[in-house]
Formats: C-alpha cells, structure tokens, sequence
C-alpha cells in the first residue's frame, strides 16, 4: 500500500485552525502547558484524517489547541523527509492499516480489519492486537523526537453515552499498552469521540466496523522542530 498523501489548502488549514469544538470531555494526562506543547508542530489538516467528515460538528476545543502550525521552510523539508521515512516503515511492518502523511505528521487508522482488534463491546487489548502494537512501540522508539495522539471512536450502534465511555476506554487501552512498552507517557495525548465523528456510512454494516476505530497521529516534537530549524539555518 502506497503512503497516502494528503494535500490541504490553506484556506482550509485556516478554517480548521479556527473551529471551536464544543461537544465530549476528552483530553487526559496533561495540564494545559503540557497540552500546548505536545503536539506543537503539526497542522490543523491532521483534525480532518482523524476526526473524518464531521469536523466542526462536535469534538473538543482542547484537541484544536493541541495542534498547532505547519513548520515551514528548509525546516519543515527537513521534518518532511524524516516523516516520510517513519510512515514508510510504519507501512511496511504492518500492512493492514491504514497510513497517511498529513502535513508535518502522520495518521495511523486502525479499524476492526487493520490490526488492532476490539470484541464487540470490550476494550482490552488483544493478542491479534498486541502484535500490531508491539511493532508500533518498535518503530516509535527508534523515532524518540515525536510526540503522539491517540483517538478512539465508535459507530453508532448502542445507547451514545455509553458509546463514548467505551471509545475512551479503546484509546486509554492503546496508550497504555504502548506506555508499558517503555515509551514515555509524556509523549502522548489521549481523545475520545464515541459515535459522534463517523467516517463511513453507519447504515451498513461495513462502514460501521469502519467507524469503530482509533488512529494514531505521529506528530514532531520541540525538539525534532529546533534541531531542524538549526540544521537548515533558520
């Protein structure tokens, strides 16, 4: 599977960029200066590949401040070529899922028939589960100067409140087995969406295990951002 480029207007990174989202209570494990910084070289398009065709419906307006502008210049080459590099492995080790490069980061979709695997109405982390992650944790090691988001969600199916615990639950499992694989903590924020950001079509049964979901945004770090600006001068 070729690595999917994602070409975003600026009209459009604008427009994200400005969105207030309003609807579920999401961002953990970081105070608010720790939540500016997290995820501080990444543009707004990255909202879009992980939140889908509803942007600006609903969400969190922690997860838009989270993210902020794209590094241009030398710089953002120099960032783009390591990303490049990044995705490209991730793509290799694990072929089912879904890889997007989005401005300075990447997103890793993992649905029900991509590698990361959730039996109806649980959220432990399975054995078919593990193995995709262990290569994850693998490749995140070897790319210490990135910091990452983890988003879960849900179809529509079931009582929505419930559906939102449980996307929580998905995207905490995820963080957490990855943690305990030896990465920092302090390189990861966790967002949930329940039912409320579908990518696909809900009526079909299809689309639905398409929407149960979490994506994975690698986005570079303070560090990987000054030391490209250095190289390149900047």
């Amino acid at each position: 599977m070729k690595t999917i480029l994602n070409k975003i207007g600026m009209p459009f990174l604008a427009l994200i960029l400005v969105l207030s989202f309003t609807n579920c209570k999401s961002v953990e494990n970081a105070n608010n200066k720790q939540k500016g910084a997290v995820i501080g070289a990444a543009g707004g398009a990255v909202l879009g590949a992980i939140i889908g065709n509803n942007v600006g419906k609903g969400g969190n307006g922690e997860l838009g401040a989270v993210i902020g502008g794209v590094v241009g210049g030398t710089a953002g080459v120099l960032i783009g070529k390591k990303m490049d590099k990044q995705a490209q492995q991730i793509e290799e080790e694990i072929p089912g899922a879904k890889v997007e490069r989005v401005d300075d980061g990447i997103v890793v979709t993992f649905d029900e028939g991509s590698g990361v695997y959730f039996a109806t109405n649980k959220y432990n982390v399975n054995e078919a589960s593990q193995t995709t992650l262990n290569k994850l944790a693998g490749v995140f090691k070897e790319y210490p100067d990135t910091n990452i988001l983890v988003v879960g969600h849900t179809d529509s199916a079931g009582d929505a409140d419930y559906n939102m615990t449980l996307s929580k639950n998905r995207a905490n499992a995820v963080t957490h087995y990855l943690t305990d694989k030896g990465l920092s903590s302090g390189r990861f924020t966790t967002n949930w969406f329940g039912e409320t950001q579908p990518m696909h079509d809900n009526s079909t049964a299809e689309g639905r295990a398409k929407n149960r979901r979490v994506n994975v945004a690698i986005l570079p770090n303070e560090k990987m951002v000054e030391d490209a600006k250095q190289e390149s001068g900047n």
